[in-house]
């Protein structure tokens, strides 16, 4: 299976929402950025993605977004794909 990253922070619910329906899918272990312990971390999740809310996750080199985005993989079968591409 593919890596997960996710920018997040501890309060956020759409990061708690992305995090269930990656684990409803499979995944296992998600790499967590927790921005709101680092402020660098958010400085450079902005120049990395362009975007300053969390969640922003990345399904191996793929930036999928945030939840929205991430749920609208999810209905278009995209998120299975993109989660399995990930395999040997």
């Amino acid at each position: 299976m593919a890596t997960v990253l996710m920018y997040c922070t501890e309060v956020c619910p759409y990061c708690v929402r992305a995090e269930r329906l990656l684990q409803a899918r499979g995944v296992q272990e998600i790499e967590k950025v927790r921005v709101d312990l680092q402020p660098e971390l958010r400085v450079a999740m902005v120049e990395k993605t362009g975007r300053r809310t969390v969640p922003q996750i990345y399904i191996g080199a793929h930036h999928v977004g945030g939840y929205d985005d991430l749920a609208a993989l999810d209905r278009s079968g995209e998120l299975i794909r993109l989660l399995n591409e990930g395999r040997l």
